[in-house]
């Protein structure tokens, strides 16, 4: 038992309960908690994209949950593992990628989680260390514990092999690369999504064949995206932690009515009678509920001043149709054209798509709502997009 592990049970309980959708050993982890035991918690995240999105946030903050109650946090970035890639929430074998890419979206990988645990006082490993050091002999003992009929039985997996769809060799070896993450670490505790459920249960089996305690686990709900989709950087659906302040305010209020309570309950930790009251509320007034959502969430990744400033452009913006304070500004010469402008600062990919846009009428003087001028003669905010702003000053 360590003094520093905070055993009160009504904080343990709400721990496992909020964002919670199933628990595998429940009783055991409970006697655990409350005895004082500190346990190592274990999440492994791939890098897959460069962002880590709010959908990811879900395990990270049940991580730091933990993490404020004394336990141990292991955070495993997946640079060995994001090369085969797990197809537990696919419909169709990932692309491979390589190791560069890998080594180019890890890079921000520890800044962005450090957004919502301690990382000082966490272990943060890599799993090339091991996994890249598994000679044939290894891989086969634990191949050998699972049977080919275990794997294909999974509802995705079975799907794609009865509509002809292609299963490779490498991709029944995931989730024994996921598993033995967690011999390596002698994980007590892991968290995933619900999609995780299969990889989660072979760390199970395979810390049991190393004669280590099988670890308890904690299943959190999958999150929906812009579209109402899962949230997937590869559907491009995302709220990112790296989004700025406006993206990430905006991209909040553009959100679905419905979901609103469900990202209060799992991707902040406002107090659930705090929530029972929006829950009400957000029938009546959807606009001011989201509004205090995407004010929430974007203090949580920037600071409040940020959040507040967001809130303040986003209604002057969309909501009062203004202008946003804080927008970019380019001094030009005389005699140069709007087109010319737009190519050389790189504020449309060609000539073509500003013809495209300025012929539809949606490049506009922002103050006055005309069709903005070809030639400019005088210092003009222009409009070219839903939340595309530019002032231009004439020199």
């Amino acid at each position: 038992m360590s003094s520093n592990i905070n055993t009160d049970e009504a904080e343990i309980e709400k721990l496992l309960r909020r964002g919670v959708d199933e628990i595998i050993g429940l009783e055991n982890l409970k006697k655990r908690m409350f005895s004082g035991e500190k346990l190592r918690i274990k999440l492994g995240v791939d890098p897959t994209s460069p962002n880590i999105h709010l959908g990811r946030s879900v395990p990270l903050l049940k991580l730091r949950d933990f993490q404020k109650l004394g336990h141990q946090v292991v955070f495993i970035i997946g640079d060995f593992t994001g090369t085969v890639g797990d197809t537990s929430d696919k419909d169709s074998e990932r692309p491979n990628l390589t190791k560069d890419q890998i080594k180019e979206n890890i890079k921000t990988y520890k800044n962005q989680v450090s957004k919502i645990i301690d990382l000082n006082k966490s272990e943060v490993h890599f799993n090339s260390k091991w996994l890249g050091k598994l000679n044939f002999s290894e891989i086969g003992d634990l191949a050998s514990i699972f049977s080919v009929n275990q794997f294909i039985s999974r509802d995705l997996i079975s799907k794609r092999l009865k509509e002809g769809k292609r299963v490779s060799l490498k991709e029944t070896l995931y989730p024994l690369m996921q598993g033995y993450d967690s011999v390596s670490i002698k994980a007590d505790v892991e968290l995933g999504g619900s999609d995780q459920r299969f990889n989660m249960l072979a760390g199970r089996d395979i810390q049991k064949h190393f004669g280590q305690r099988e670890q308890s686990i904690i299943t959190g709900p999958i999150v929906e995206g812009l579209d109402g989709r899962k949230m997937s950087s590869s559907w491009g659906n995302t709220i990112n932690f790296q989004d700025t302040p406006e993206d990430m305010y905006g991209k909040v209020m553009s959100l679905n009515d419905e979901f609103v309570v469900k990202y209060f309950t799992l991707l902040t930790r406002v107090p659930e009678d705090e929530i029972s009251i929006y829950e009400k509320e957000v029938t009546i007034n959807p606009k001011g509920v989201k509004m205090s959502l995407a004010k929430t969430i974007v203090e949580m990744y920037h600071s409040l001043d940020e959040a507040e400033k967001a809130e303040k452009n986003w209604e002057k913006t969309f909501s009062q149709r203004g202008i946003p304070e804080d927008i970019n500004e380019i001094y030009v010469e005389e005699g140069e054209t709007l087109i010319e402008i737009f190519i050389k600062k790189d504020l449309l990919p060609s000539k073509t798509e500003f013809r495209r846009r300025f012929e539809a009428g949606a490049i506009k003087n922002a103050e006055t709502g005309d069709i903005a001028p070809e030639e400019i003669s005088e210092t003009i905010t222009i409009k070219y997009g839903k939340k595309d702003f530019i002032k231009i000053i004439k020199k």
